[in-house]
């Protein structure tokens, strides 16, 4: 694996250096983290530093990230909202706060840990023992419609319909702000913030083609109601189209500095429908998650 290396910009310096790696690089957890900085697995200008060590601007960062020792994911009796089930696939509706695959050090609790004790050995294999089944993923906070792959048939099916932007994929989201245009479309490319590691951007210079189209369903006072459709599926694309555009997700800590005056655990954002060519049928198969219990109990309240 490439070490990851990065030099600290103007206003990115004066945090610790566990706690800068940890935003960086979210599928780590902290304490892995921490580990690797002890081992001197990362250096600070060529020098191994404490995970304690606050960052300066023009600090280059080395991590040696170590090769990964697949070790084995345990399946949890964690209950599932199943969808759509068949020999093929699996299609859950996936809940808020839950991770879709495990990382280092934090390899429990997860709907792979999940799916693993539902499929019992019946997982596609392409993506190791780490993301067994897995093809495409949603967000920590982001609920609704996932597909899982039983074998690796269905995998490399349901991967090649990603690749050619032909599955559909239908979005509800709350946004900050009054959208004036009944649709719209966002075609901007997505790439890592240049500014900040942990975060995606809109960025022409080394961005991926990224193509949202939105319709409004319903205006409120300060928010709009919106459905998302996606041509393309890039990290947090929804999340940062909208935000570009001056209408970020409601409850999105990440991408906009408005508070919300609701209690919230992430972003408003529910993948409703998820529809694509049955690997096995040739027939097309479209199902939908209903709103979850808050999102539509917040739609109440606006």
């Amino acid at each position: 694996m490439e070490p990851f290396t990065y030099q600290i910009g103007p206003g990115e310096d004066d945090g610790r250096l566990d706690k800068w790696i940890s935003s960086a690089l979210p599928d780590l957890s902290r304490s892995y983290i921490q580990k690797c900085i002890k081992e001197q697995a990362v250096l600070i200008n060529g020098i191994p530093q404490k995970a304690s060590y606050r960052l300066r601007v023009e600090d280059e960062i080395v991590f040696d990230i170590p090769e990964a020792v697949e070790p084995d994911i345990e399946a949890e009796n964690i209950p599932l909202d199943i969808l759509y089930e068949d020999e093929d696939i699996l299609i859950v509706n996936k809940p808020k706060g839950m991770v879709v695959h495990p990382a280092p050090g934090h390899y429990s609790g997860t709907l792979v840990n999940a799916v693993m004790y539902h499929c019992k050995d019946c997982l596609s294999g392409i993506n190791g023992v780490m993301r067994p089944g897995i093809v495409h993923r949603i967000d920590k906070d982001t609920t609704g419609s996932l597909v899982i792959c039983k074998n690796d048939d269905s995998h490399k099916a349901i991967a090649a319909q990603l690749k050619e932007h032909t599955i559909t994929r239908k979005y509800r989201a709350i946004v900050h702000g009054v959208i004036r245009q009944d649709t719209g479309t966002v075609n901007a490319p997505i790439g890592r913030d240049d500014r900040d590691r942990k975060k995606m951007a809109v960025n022409d210079r080394n961005g991926k083609p990224a193509v949202t189209h939105y319709t409004v369903l319903q205006r409120f006072k300060e928010y709009t109601y919106i459905e998302c459709q996606l041509e393309t599926g890039r990290t947090h694309q929804i999340r940062v189209h909208m935000a570009s555009i001056g209408y970020p997700l409601l409850g999105d800590e990440t991408y906009t500095h408005f508070r919300s005056p609701y209690h919230l655990q992430g972003q408003t954002l529910h993948a409703m429908t998820l529809g694509f060519v049955h690997p096995t049928t040739g027939s097309y198969l479209e199902v939908s998650a209903p709103l979850p219990e808050y999102f539509g109990h917040l739609l109440h309240i606006l």
